[in-house]
């Protein structure tokens, strides 16, 4: 790209830092502003469409498969594009945040990828978004695929203005690593390589779509050198992923599961629906039955259209409950079995055991692909069969998300975007399926208010003593915001992430 028409002008707001002028370019920044420009309205388009579909929805409308796109599923002759180099073998993929440390742990980790997450497993701080592009930038060419996890449609990078604006931090996260990264991956004989989360449905899949068809042309690398694996992970999502590979097809790279916003989406959406109530999100396995729909539905589409099939995180920490493993083996047999192609684990002391898993089923072959699962059937209903595994929460899961939400939080505020709870490796998602399970309860009383309130203040004092550094009342705030309202908030990382704009406000930052 020219450095010589520099017209789509985008104004750093944060405080510079080491190094960030080798991300922060004013070339770099014209992409953002091409990006920005382009589609940055469409995005808020369908924010609002987000929006009038959670409405409609919450008025009775039925969730259903779309009829205006049965010829899309009915067709039997379109499928997307080829494995890409480095993606022919996925077997155990490796997720963290993109720092140095976790990259080293993740290349020497015996992953065939690493995805490196700027949405769930990062709290975007200033520093930490750039931080994370610089570490991108240093990674060593190695045999490990990289995968980049940009954030999602919905958030805002309040650092970097376009026209007065902030610039969709989903395009910040991909365009700052497309414009100074997607030739090396190239030269090292890979490519430039996504993974998409939270998309609600097909139209915010051609929307990145075309984001990647405009990303290269300005940078002249071919059409379909771009591959991008879509997180199934909201319950509207789970209706269109045929859809979403079509729109995609010559940039896809597959379908993933996801389980905690996967169901965080579902309480979302019907949270005011007594039929909806969940019980413990322990109880609230990949084994409930609306849940083996959804995966079911998931690897028969993708093998359907010659896309890979990844499942759902491995979340646990093997070095603090050994006994952890065995529940992650047989996770991850019943997944190979399903059909699935690989899987993802948070940690690299579970990579030798879900390699161990999936090589006893795929053996030589880099997937399984040509297992169609022609014998799955699913309904919407088959979909949204919540009640049969409903049940009353216990005292001990009531304490346990009010812990997690809370240790998460002070975690987000501190700029630590993911970390270790009870032997599982807590992140964004954890926390969201933590506090709107709170809100639910409350919300159709099954769950005391005073109840929780006596959990709050006894969790808040160990968390205190526990973290001398942690901002309690500010934490407390931000629960009872986000998950004690009336109203349920749609995240809670945009409430957060302006906590962060206020400490550097004050800090004069």
């Amino acid at each position: 790209m020219s450095t010589t028409a520099l017209t789509h002008h985008v104004r750093v707001l944060g405080a510079p830092g080491r190094r960030h002028d080798e991300i922060l370019t004013p070339a770099a920044l014209d992409f953002l502003g091409h990006l920005a420009a382009a589609f940055g309205e469409r995005r808020q388009d369908l924010m609002r469409e987000r929006r009038r579909q959670a409405l409609r929805l919450a008025a009775g409308t039925p969730l259903d498969f779309p009829m205006v796109t049965s010829a899309v599923r009915a067709d039997p002759t379109w499928r997307v594009a080829p494995p890409a180099p480095g993606l022919a073998d996925r077997r155990v993929e490796i997720t963290g945040p993109p720092d140095r440390r976790t990259a080293s742990d993740a290349l020497d980790s015996g992953a065939q990828v690493w995805v490196a997450d700027f949405e769930d497993a990062t709290s975007p701080t200033w520093d930490n978004v750039i931080d994370g592009q610089i570490a991108l930038l240093d990674v060593e060419d190695r045999h490990t695929t990289l995968v980049v996890r940009p954030r999602g449609w919905h958030l805002d990078e309040e650092h970097l203005a376009y026209d007065g604006r902030p610039v969709p931090a989903a395009l910040v996260d991909f365009g700052l690593y497309f414009f100074h990264c997607a030739r090396r991956r190239i030269d090292a004989g890979h490519g430039p390589y996504f993974c998409l989360p939270k998309l609600e449905n097909r139209y915010e899949a051609r929307l990145w779509n075309d984001v990647f068809v405009l990303a290269q042309e300005l940078l002249g690398i071919p059409r379909g050198t771009v591959r991008a694996t879509v997180l199934i992970e909201t319950v509207t999502a789970a209706f269109e992923m045929e859809e979403i590979l079509y729109e995609l097809r010559e940039h896809s790279s597959g379908l993933g599961a996801g389980r905690w916003d996967y169901l965080f989406s579902l309480i979302k959406t019907f949270g005011h629906r007594t039929d909806f109530l969940l019980p413990d999100r322990a109880k609230v396995t990949m084994t409930a039955p609306f849940m083996r729909a959804y995966t079911e539905l998931l690897v028969r589409t993708c093998h359907r259209r010659g896309a890979h099939a990844i499942g759902a995180m491995a979340a646990q920490v093997p070095g603090e409950y050994p006994a952890a493993l065995a529940k992650v083996r047989l996770d991850k047999e019943r997944e190979a079995e399903d059909g699935f192609d690989g899987s993802w684990v948070a940690h690299p002391g579970l990579v030798p055991v879900c390699r161990e898993v999936f090589d006893g089923v795929l053996g030589d072959r880099p997937h399984q692909i040509d297992r169609t699962r022609d014998d799955v059937e699913v309904t919407p209903s088959d979909l949204l069969s919540v009640r049969r595994i409903s049940g009353p929460p216990t005292a001990d899961g009531v304490r346990t998300n009010v812990a997690v939400a809370l240790r998460c939080f002070a975690a987000w505020l501190r700029g630590q975007g993911a970390v270790a709870v009870g032997g599982l490796m807590a992140d964004a998602a954890t926390a969201e399926i933590a506090r709107v399970q709170i809100w639910q309860w409350l919300r159709h009383g099954v769950v005391h208010r005073e109840t929780v309130l006596g959990l709050l203040d006894d969790e808040l004092a160990a968390l205190g003593a526990e973290y001398p550094w942690a901002p309690v009342d500010e934490i407390r705030a931000l629960f009872e915001r986000t998950a004690m309202a009336g109203e349920l908030p749609l995240f809670f990382t945009p409430d957060a992430y302006s906590r962060h704009l206020v400490r550097r406000t004050e800090a004069g930052a």
